[in-house]
């Protein structure tokens, strides 16, 4: 009697890992560029700090928005308080991301200046 062998060929497993890693590239690539601008909006934050007044704080960050080319978020969306005569600035946003048909990736963003 011969024993038949079961499990999954070398071939197989090769092909799950090339779609799962094709899957992981294209899904990276479009999560990337709010990764960056995610950056700028933290920058350009910390620089709006340095105003005075929450007008001040907003145009700041709207001149920083206009020269970094930040689309998610506008100079209105932040939130400016006084900690310890520091003005602290933050925000919080989210971005959809198409991924297939009716699949959409949501990525939440938040942060505040330093």
């Amino acid at each position: 009697m011969k024993m038949h062998q079961r499990g999954v060929s070398l071939v197989v497993t090769l092909f799950f890992v090339t779609v799962i890693g094709f899957v992981f590239v294209i899904c990276a690539a479009r999560v990337t560029p709010t990764l960056i601008e995610y950056q700028a909006i933290s920058q350009a934050a910390s620089r709006a700090a340095a105003g005075t007044t929450v007008p001040e704080v907003r145009r700041l960050f709207d001149n920083a928005a206009q020269i970094a080319d930040i689309k998610s978020i506008s100079g209105k969306d932040l939130d400016v308080t006084k900690v310890d005569d520091k003005t602290v600035v933050s925000f919080a946003y989210t971005r959809e991301i198409a991924l297939a048909g009716p699949a959409y990736l949501l990525l939440k963003y938040a942060g505040s200046s330093k």
